[in-house]
């Protein structure tokens, strides 16, 4: 058992999904800050913009034009990171320092609607689960491919966090090897399942749900939580209520409830300071064409960098980026922060 005042003092605590620890510091959470002070982001009031690449019927970047799309859109980036092409996993010498490989993948972009004010804490349940059908559809199809490893399905939101575009949507990309984290976790979760038996997130998901202390909202099949271990001042985590370890095996309803729990997170980040709320989120699931994933518990993650309001924002630096990551604000704290504000979002 821990000390009760322990959570009030300097410790670390570990990430059992990627076996690295985090120093949590709640005492400098008393400290001045005259560091940068960003503009507070706001939503577009702009339902179709003639400028913006990704609005249903104008001209791409690389001069491609958008279909009058009136749902969901997907297309493969004009700029993609990876190129299906490469031939992948040939090296001329593994033994080397100096390694460098091919990495073949594919990349896409996925529009949530011909809106471009629509983000996901303002789309209605049908929207949402348009959204959610075609992120299945997608990895169901990029699986097909055999060279396929891994599928990440990921929405950068807001300038901070690089989003080229404001126009609400996601990224897909398809990888022939499997990213560090995903790598990280699988290792995690087949550790886990050879010592003990039992799934790692259905052990801390039942735990959670005993403890009360960090839960922020949760529907039959879903809870979102500020985990733990978490780096990243008000991240959360999302987890499938039932063993399932992709999308492909959600049932219908379960997809209902992924995009009400989606809903539900968002609206409370963008209450939280009153502003349209950046973050990095992504699925993370099974590898593709392998048993090995078997023991993989289906979740999502949260990224957000903000800090102490609309207008400071966390920055990983100095000890962080040389050492350890660091936190302030206490996973219970943040977890308490969210959980107190409304359900309704506060432009409605």
């Amino acid at each position: 058992m821990m000390p009760d005042d322990l959570w009030k003092k300097p410790h670390r605590r570990l990430n059992p999904l990627t076996r690295e620890w985090v120093l949590v510091s709640p005492h400098r959470t008393q400290r001045p800050w005259l560091g940068k002070v960003e503009k507070a982001a706001q939503p577009s009031a702009l339902q179709y913009d003639p400028d913006c690449y990704l609005c249903p019927g104008n001209a791409r970047a690389g001069g491609v034009r958008n279909p009058q799309y009136n749902h969901t859109f997907v297309f493969d980036n004009d700029y993609p990171a990876l190129l299906p092409e490469v031939q992948s996993g040939r090296t001329a010498d593994p033994e080397s320092l100096l390694t460098a490989v091919p990495e073949a993948g594919t990349c896409r972009v996925v529009c949530f609607s011909p809106r471009h004010d629509l983000t996901l804490p303002r789309m209605t349940a049908e929207e949402l689960r348009a959204v959610v059908d075609v992120w299945a559809q997608e990895m169901a199809s990029l699986e097909t491919i055999s060279w396929v490893r891994y599928v990440q399905i990921f929405e950068n939101r807001g300038a901070l966090m690089g989003a080229s575009n404001p126009h609400p949507h996601c990224q897909i990309w398809a990888s022939a090897s499997l990213p560090n984290l995903p790598q990280k976790e699988l290792e995690s979760f087949a550790a886990y399942q050879t010592e003990k038996k039992r799934c790692l997130l259905c052990d801390y998901l039942r735990l959670e749900l005993e403890r009360k202390e960090r839960v922020v909202c949760e529907n039959d099949g879903f809870l979102a939580l500020v985990p733990f271990w978490a780096v990243w001042p008000f991240e959360t985590l999302i987890l499938s209520k039932r063993h399932v370890s992709s999308l492909l095996q959600l049932t219908s309803e379960e997809k209902n409830l992924l995009g009400d729990i989606l809903k539900r997170q968002t609206i409370r980040y963008d209450n939280l300071f009153e502003t349209s709320f950046p973050y990095s989120m992504g699925l993370h699931q099974r590898p593709s064409g392998s048993a090995e994933g078997a023991a993989w518990h289906f979740h999502l993650h949260f990224f957000p960098p903000l800090l102490r309001s609309a207008t400071v924002q966390k920055f990983m630096v100095g000890y962080e980026l040389l050492a350890t990551p660091q936190r302030d604000i206490t996973p219970e704290d943040a977890a308490a922060r969210l959980i107190a504000t409304s359900e309704k979002h506060y432009l409605d």
